[in-house]
């Protein structure tokens, strides 16, 4: 089963970090997972609106510029990261989900993306672009034919599969709170990999991988290696 650090190995390293995701790979973790917004032209690597939480800036991220975001200290004197940055330091054996939280253009959103790709040699089969906003995953599949989609959900939908389905989605990534042993079966059975959020008890690591499922967003990837091997 795949292990993906959650925002990197976040229970450790300030979440969403360069240090986060470093550690997570040194924890033997297949992949991370990160958030992103677009702001001036580029893609920064952040989970919440507002930069209060996790950084000693304030405002809303997409209310800043670019320096000032970069000037910022996001814990431990780590800096809020470039997407480019990440793909730096990617392994390209990687797993790399990348969750779009804000998004503008499609198509410049895209082609920094691909500019990451084509520096860095990741391989862009090893990417999977996720969201909640599924307008963006449309539209972003329909700009860029081929790039894998994680249809990602917090509820269970009375259509089933059916979103995912619209999507033709690589993934369906699903919440651990409304996730059951039925739908994995009938995910997987639809073609469909199934990754669940945010796993951090050995308990549910061991359920999830007795139901199936394919991969895991965890805060702790050292406890999901040693659980699972």
């Amino acid at each position: 089963m795949w292990i993906l650090g959650h925002r990197g190995a976040s229970k450790a390293a300030p979440e969403n970090t360069l240090a986060a995701f470093s550690l997570a790979f040194a924890q033997h973790a297949h992949g991370i997972e990160l958030d992103t917004y677009q702001v001036d032209g580029q893609i920064v690597v952040i989970h919440d609106r507002w930069l209060n939480r996790t950084t000693n800036g304030t405002g809303l991220v997409t209310c800043q510029t670019l320096p000032y975001l970069m000037s910022l200290d996001a814990g431990n004197g780590e800096r809020i990261p470039l997407l480019q940055d990440v793909f730096r330091l990617l392994p390209h054996t990687a797993l790399f989900n990348i969750e779009i939280k804000h998004l503008y253009c499609t198509e410049s959103w895209i082609a920094t993306v691909q500019q990451g790709i084509r520096q860095s040699g990741f391989p862009v089969e090893n990417i999977i672009i996720s969201s909640f906003n599924h307008r963006w995953l449309r539209s972003i599949q329909q700009a860029w034919s081929g790039v894998k989609i994680g249809a990602l959900t917090a509820t269970y939908p009375q259509s089933g599969l059916g979103f995912a389905e619209d999507l033709s989605a690589y993934s369906l990534h699903m919440a651990l709170d409304v996730v059951d042993e039925n739908y994995v079966r009938e995910a997987k059975q639809a073609g469909l990999k199934v990754l669940v959020y945010t796993v951090d008890h050995p308990q549910d690591m061991v359920m999830l991988a007795d139901w199936g499922v394919d991969g895991i967003f965890t805060n702790v990837p050292d406890i999901a290696v040693n659980t699972l091997g």
